[in-house]
């Protein structure tokens, strides 16, 4: 099964217990790792991480997203929030609730199977500039999907090529739906093609960003607007990876020795 393009979301919480509880409670979700600072789960193949602020990257201040849901269970997930608001966006109607942290998970019925969430197809980030910040998410493969007529805001998908894009939401300060903001330092993962030069295209001509390199191939930051970027190799340079392991195999001498 392909990973989806978000590899990974978290959210700051004050009390690790209640909000993995509520999280657990509310969604249906099922913990995958427990620490003293953080709780995870996987919501299809995106780890959805709760965490404490005692180190960094924190996670994100009152984050607005969205997770995945199938269309014809949004009535069960309204009798699950009867005081959430109701929202419809043309093929698909979405409800808004929020947690005690402040943070705002919105359920979207877009998806035709599935059972329970089906993955998170939308993170909402606060900057500075929407225009600046759309030419950095679009050197990183997402391409402009809507913008806003009466809010400055635009929001962007992708990365191009991969099976499971999602949007980013990106929103110059502002209330939205329900009071919903856009994120502060939100820290997320993005599984991308050659993460090293996505980084550098990205955000190779701005000082403010030291991108720092790890053992797997992936690639750490900060953009200019505070928020905590993973970039990591998309599957498909994986298997390309994989292949040329194969390739490099076949071509030995079948009697020498592996090192």
């Amino acid at each position: 099964m392909t990973r989806p393009a978000l590899a990974h979301l978290a959210l700051e919480v004050t009390d690790l217990g209640r909000a993995a509880a509520w999280y657990a409670d509310a969604f249906g979700l099922v913990p995958t790792r427990r620490t003293a600072t953080e709780a995870a789960f996987d919501v299809d193949g995106t780890e959805f991480v709760l965490r404490r602020p005692t180190s960094l990257p924190r996670g994100g201040l009152h984050v607005h997203f969205a997770f995945a849901a199938v269309g014809r269970d949004l009535p069960a997930w309204r009798a699950r929030f009867p005081d959430a608001t109701e929202m419809a966006f043309g093929s698909f109607s979405s409800v808004y609730t929020r947690d005690a942290d402040g943070h705002t998970p919105e359920v979207g019925g877009i998806d035709a199977r599935g059972v329970g969430l089906t993955g998170v197809f939308e993170v909402v980030l606060e900057v500075a500039n929407v225009d600046l910040a759309a030419e950095w998410w679009d050197a990183l493969g997402f391409t402009p999907v809507d913008r806003g007529e009466n809010r400055r805001r635009i929001r962007l998908r992708g990365p191009a090529g991969a099976d499971t894009q999602f949007d980013v939401e990106l929103w110059e300060p502002q209330l939205g739906i329900d009071g919903a903001r856009g994120g502060v330092h939100v820290d997320l993962g993005v599984r991308v093609r050659d993460p090293a030069a996505m980084a550098e295209r990205a955000f190779g001509d701005h000082a403010a960003v030291t991108p720092r390199g790890r053992g797997d191939g992936s690639v750490e930051l900060y953009d200019p607007d505070g928020h905590h970027l993973v970039l990591l190799p998309a599957d498909d340079a994986e298997d390309a990876d994989t292949d040329a392991d194969v390739d490099a195999d076949t071509d030995a001498d079948p009697d020498e020795p592996s090192a």
